[in-house]
């Protein structure tokens, strides 16, 4: 039972991780039906300018902090120098940009900073907390609480704001949008910038916690992914209970089995996904007329 309960509590930790990369991937997703295959990077680029800031002598929350609007930055400028300028492009292209933009990113931070594994200071000390013969990290509360945080922002933000509507909207019908003044382009920027920042706080959250380099990205992008089609590609709910779920299952994996294959659970997930339920648990059947 002890171990049982240690396995959740580690596969909760993780998964609340994959859970805001899958938030980040839903955001976008809504406002223009791409997937970005950058947001992994989103989260090494919150960990990596948030240790490099805070060597440099900056207090850590400052650090947190300028590392979440640098993110949030970037993100604004990949869709106005890569997205916006392919915007007539099919959305395969606009994909395979993404991909493009992870891998420049990802050289990048090799040549700024270094290929080292890097950590900071954790927000609340590093002595774990017993729970019934298991131990959780104070970070670790940290990290779910701020997934759940994040949810619960978008889910306001989504249902309760003319902007939040706006960007529905324009996921929905971007000329119709367009027609009843929402400026599009505008609503484009905005979802970047937010899912960048959203991004970046994850790896601010996590870095204490898993290190991060600056091939972390990768990883974590497609186990984001994963997340995200489990719960329903687009639903906020579906990415925060499809990545504790799939973190739930990579933690049994390596309890029970073997740790050996636990990133190999994201692989089976998308396919089984694929193949039994295309729309995940909160998605919805969509229908085409031609």
């Amino acid at each position: 039972m002890d171990a049982l309960l240690q396995f959740i509590f580690s596969g909760m930790t993780v998964g609340a991780v994959y859970a805001l990369v899958a938030l980040g991937f839903t955001i976008i997703y809504n406002a223009s039906d791409v997937v970005n295959f950058a947001q992994g990077e989103f989260v090494m680029l919150g960990g990596m300018i948030t240790v490099f800031a805070h060597q440099a002598g900056l207090p850590l929350p400052l650090a947190a902090v300028l590392a979440i609007l640098a993110t949030a930055a970037l993100g604004v400028a990949l869709n106005k120098l890569a997205i916006e300028p392919a915007r007539g492009a099919p959305v395969v292209s606009l994909i395979i940009i993404t991909i493009g933009a992870s891998i420049l990113i990802r050289g990048a931070t090799q040549l700024i900073f270094d290929k080292q594994l890097h950590r900071f200071p954790s927000f609340s000390g590093d002595d774990p907390i017993r729970v019934m013969g298991a131990t959780i990290l104070p970070q670790s509360l940290w990290v779910i609480g701020g997934a759940v945080a994040v949810f619960v922002a978008l889910w306001l933000f989504f249902t309760r704001t003319l902007t939040g509507k706006a960007v529905l909207a324009t996921a929905n019908n971007r000329v119709a949008a367009q027609l009843v003044g929402i400026n599009t382009g505008w609503v484009m920027t905005l979802s970047f910038g937010l899912s960048a920042a959203i991004g970046a706080l994850a790896g601010v959250l996590v870095t204490p916690i898993t290190l991060v380099s600056y091939d972390v990205g990768v990883a974590l992008a497609l186990k984001g992914f994963a997340a995200a089609m489990l719960g329903g590609m687009g639903n906020p709910k579906g990415a925060l209970l499809g990545g504790l779920l799939l973190g739930l299952l990579e933690a049994l994996t390596a309890g029970y089995l073997s740790s050996q294959y636990k990133d190999a659970v994201a692989f089976i997930v998308i396919l089984g996904v694929l193949f039994v339920m295309p729309q995940g648990i909160f998605g919805h059947k969509s229908t085409e007329r031609v």
